[in-house]
């Protein structure tokens, strides 16, 4: 399943140092020539692919990435130092464009890809430039240049981790703003979400996983039913299911709905039935009798699946799923 992640940033890199003014003063040398430095170069900004990256996560709080300034020059003809470049990391397949005009500025394809996307500001030039065989006392310099500022879109194609599957209204578009930044459109009716909904969850660690919550699935999904061959591709390449069961509804109920679902994958791919699943019950905040989960957890057992019991309002069971979770994603 694939889907695009964007980020939009202001990269300035670093001024330039000024030149310095200053002369030779020394004991037995009463009108010393010019000996101003030079002014450092300002930092660049650097972006580098790297292949621990998945996502651009690690840039959702930052809207400007900026540089250090070079340092002014010094007397002796002492060279200012240049400033920080700005190192920033973004995954394979990260594409970079102008915010402007949208030209592409430049496409990681590969592992260890360099690109300076703003220059830093040369330097400006000390006195000593400026002495000539008429002018042995220059006392011009140049100020360090502005470095380069750019409004630039990052851009990259997800692949989801994991899949949020389940009849509608089981609970996937709470789950998913729960667990990750998605603000998906939730409603207590049937088919609140016409289209996958993407989320960033942070498994701590600098690890992230990318979860997609996939429209409701209903009878006859394989055959087209519902938009089903369009919901169904998309999970195709999901590395794990999580099979959410809303827990308020009736046993015999709750385990048709599995058996039904269930039963879509395998007529659509042999694969796909095959493919890791964990199952939810959620809204068990919801239920009275909590032997129920007990029962339910007992039934999907035997059926040879994990299964847990949570609730996205209380966020109860939450933080085992989120183990569970990075437990599966980083076999990848």
């Amino acid at each position: 399943m694939m889907f695009i992640d964007t980020a939009r940033l202001l990269v300035e890199a670093g001024k330039g140092g000024d030149g310095c003014l200053s002369f030779r003063r020394e004991k037995f040398v009463p009108k010393g020539g010019p000996n101003g430095g030079d002014g450092g170069r300002g930092g660049h900004v650097i972006f580098t692919s790297d292949l621990s990256y998945n996502t651009l996560y690690h840039l959702r709080n930052q809207t400007v990435l900026k540089a250090s300034n070079g340092s002014a020059g010094m007397s002796s003809l002492k060279h200012g130092a240049d400033g920080h470049d700005l190192h920033i990391f973004v995954p394979v397949g990260t594409i970079i464009k102008d915010a402007e005009d949208k030209n592409v500025i430049c496409d990681f394809e590969e592992q260890g890809q360099e690109f300076i996307v703003a220059k830093g500001g040369r330097g400006g030039l000390g006195n000593d430039h400026f002495k000539s065989s008429t002018n042995r006392t220059p006392r011009k310099i140049t100020r360090g240049k502005s470095g380069e500022e750019f409004s630039i879109e990052l851009e990259i194609k997800l692949l989801a981790d994991v899949g949020l599957i389940g009849k509608p209204n089981a609970g996937k578009s709470t789950l998913i703003s729960t667990i990750s930044k998605s603000k998906p459109k939730i409603a207590d009716y049937p088919f609140t979400t016409i289209e996958p909904n993407l989320g960033v969850v942070d498994l701590g660690e600098d690890y992230t996983c990318v979860v997609a919550d996939i429209p409701g699935l209903i009878l006859g999904a394989h055959s087209g039913k519902g938009l089903g061959h369009q919901f169904l591709r998309h999970i195709e390449r999901c590395t794990l299911l999580l099979h959410l069961l809303d827990s308020s509804n009736p046993i015999e109920i709750v385990l048709e709905d599995f058996e039904s679902i269930s039963k879509e994958l395998e007529l659509f791919s042999k694969d796909l039935i095959l493919k890791k699943r964990i199952c939810l019950f959620t809204k068990i905040d919801a239920i009275e009798n909590k032997d129920k989960i007990l029962i339910l957890k007992e039934a999907l057992k035997k059926r040879g699946f994990d299964s847990l019991g949570i609730s996205s309002a209380s966020k109860f069971g939450l933080k085992e799923l989120l183990l569970m979770i990075s437990k599966e994603v980083r076999k990848i």
